[in-house]
């Protein structure tokens, strides 16, 4: 595969439910690295969707008095209607219930059979349907209420026995174990990989891939009394939309993966069983799987009995979609839990957005305006005042494709905001407004490295805010094929014509405030 080629996926969401914070999530950092990939020149992949199979999924159906299908159907489009509702940029939207689906899965199956680690047996254990998870005994708990559920999610468990297909996930161990000492970068963050390889050298028992007991899901092939085991189904979306089985189909250039972005809760599935199942169907795995961290809102764990979901949506409405964009990527390390509060919302938007960067556009842009004939103005020499800033914002692609490649979004925006922080304290020193009556050459350099510095953090910016940074773009004049890190290192052409200066970040308005009284005319004396 060609290093240029670039393929992301997010989990495809499971359609029991309405999306929540934690999908926007998980897609949101998808659409950064997918994003920040094109624009670094790589041939990007990024592929969502939606999981529709399973007991828990004909259940949800048949408690809304729906069809399967129609119910799915409408649970799977309020997932895509997050897409434009988040500005999100997927090549595709895949759904399990597609009849290619179908065919990957059964393809997969059946290379697995052929090598001999598929085989027909009978399961009797603790299922959790919520989780769609199989369990030991050890791995669940009696609760005061008599009732036992899975220790790690609090999902109640039920004992089935039924006739069951296994995959031979025992006799995986050591070539697993192996597999990720040779590739240390396939599982992160580091606290997930070592959960990972301790569960595996705790020893891995055959996995259930099967039921008989309900009917919605693909089809076992050749015995379809027999259901697939609802994970074997779903994570096989990932090579569907490559075109597997067909490795000469024209998308699967893509594979391997190059990440997984998944939630911390599912990360076996897609560290330990997936792996396994490619490599016995003779199939490459994925290059890299991260596991990020949960929100909770106002220090609560968010929950629908609590009424505390957070409508991601509904935050957009009240903030804006690149406020809300730059939050959830800014205010946690990924990869670990997070907290929404209200009152760090309002202090990103004032404080990073409108002060920090808001103001340094709005500020520098209306003295060019003002000053300079509303154009680009001449560059002059360079001093020891102008050298460090920017050299930062120069060196800041390096520092944030770094950042990108190890998906520590907050230390990529972090970076960003140094160099704005650096440029409002150069404006401050330099004061161009001063220097108009006593040197306007330097005044005309200091505003050109003022704008210059501006154009590249905003360049860095786009994955995160592309609406808002293409705005500012466009005040700066840049042209479409300068928007792309190709052009990174192109200076600003002094004597290009600038549009007027437009405000592109406002302060936050509570709208439950009282609307501030009419000012009162002054009366004569």
């Amino acid at each position: 595969m060609s290093d240029n080629r670039f393929y992301i996926t997010t989990p495809i969401y499971y359609v029991n439910d309405v999306p929540h914070i934690g999908h926007a999530y998980t897609t949101l950092a998808c659409d950064v690295m997918a994003r920040f990939m094109r624009l670094d020149g790589k041939d990007v992949r990024f592929l969502t969707g939606t999981d529709e199979h399973g007991q828990k999924v004909e259940q949800a159906a048949a408690n809304a008095g729906m069809d399967p299908k129609a119910f799915t159907d409408k649970v799977s489009q309020s997932f895509r209607d997050l897409v434009p509702a988040m500005g999100y940029s997927p090549d595709n939207f895949i759904r399990t219930t597609e009849p290619r689906h179908y065919a990957a899965c059964q393809a997969l199956w059946n290379k697995v059979l052929a090598a001999g680690d598929i085989y027909l047996g009978k399961y009797a254990g603790w299922y959790s349907v919520r989780d769609e998870a199989f369990y030991a005994e050890s791995e669940t708990e009696v609760g005061p209420d008599n009732k036992r559920r899975a220790t790690a999610s609090g999902a109640e468990v039920a004992w089935v026995e039924e006739p069951s297909y296994f995959f031979r996930l025992s006799a995986w161990q050591d070539r697993l174990l192996k597999f990720y000492e040779d590739n240390p970068r396939f599982i992160a963050p580091q606290s997930r990989r070592n959960e990972v390889i301790s569960f595996v050298k705790g020893g891995l028992q055959d996995l259930s891939v099967s039921r008989t007991t309900f009917k919605w899901g693909v089809p076992v092939p050749n015995d379809p009394a027999h259901i697939m085991y609802v994970w074997f189904d779903a994570l096989t979306n990932y090579i569907t939309e490559c075109g597997y089985p067909d490795e000469t189909a024209p998308n699967w250039k893509y594979w391997p993966a190059d990440l997984h972005m998944v939630g911390k809760d599912i990360v076996r599935f897609h560290t330990v069983y997936w792996p396994a199942f490619l490599m016995a169907a003779g199939v490459a795995p994925p290059k890299r799987v991260y596991a990020h961290g949960w929100w909770t809102n106002e220090g609560q764990k968010i929950s629908k009995s609590l009424g505390n979901t957070i409508d991601t949506v509904a935050l957009v409405k009240e903030f804006g979609l690149d406020q809300t964009r730059y939050f959830l990527m800014r205010e946690v390390p990924f990869g670990n839990d997070g907290d929404f509060r209200r009152a760090a919302m309002v202090q990103r938007m004032d404080s990073d957005l409108a002060n920090a960067y808001g103001n340094l556009c709005q500020r520098v842009l209306s003295i060019v305006a003002k000053n300079c004939g509303g154009a680009v103005p001449a560059k002059g020499p360079l001093t020891d005042a102008d050298r460090p800033l920017l050299d930062k914002a120069r060196g800041a692609l390096a520092a944030v494709r770094e950042k990108i490649n190890e998906q520590a979004f907050n230390e990529a925006l972090t970076t960003i905001w140094e160099v704005i922080g650096d440029a409002n304290r150069y404006v401050d020193a330099q004061a161009p407004w001063a220097l108009a009556k006593t040197d306007p050459a330097r005044r005309d350099h200091v505003l050109w490295v003022l704008i210059e510095t501006i154009r590249r953090v905003t360049l860095l910016a786009q994955p995160f805010m592309p609406g808002s940074t293409a705005r500012i773009l466009d005040q700066l004049a840049v042209p479409a094929e300068g928007r792309s890190f190709a052009a990174f290192d192109r200076e600003m052409a002094s004597g290009t014509a600038l549009p007027a200066p437009q405000g592109v970040f406002p302060r936050y308005v509570d709208p439950a405030a009282p609307a501030p009284a009419p000012k009162q005319a002054r009366k004569k004396a």
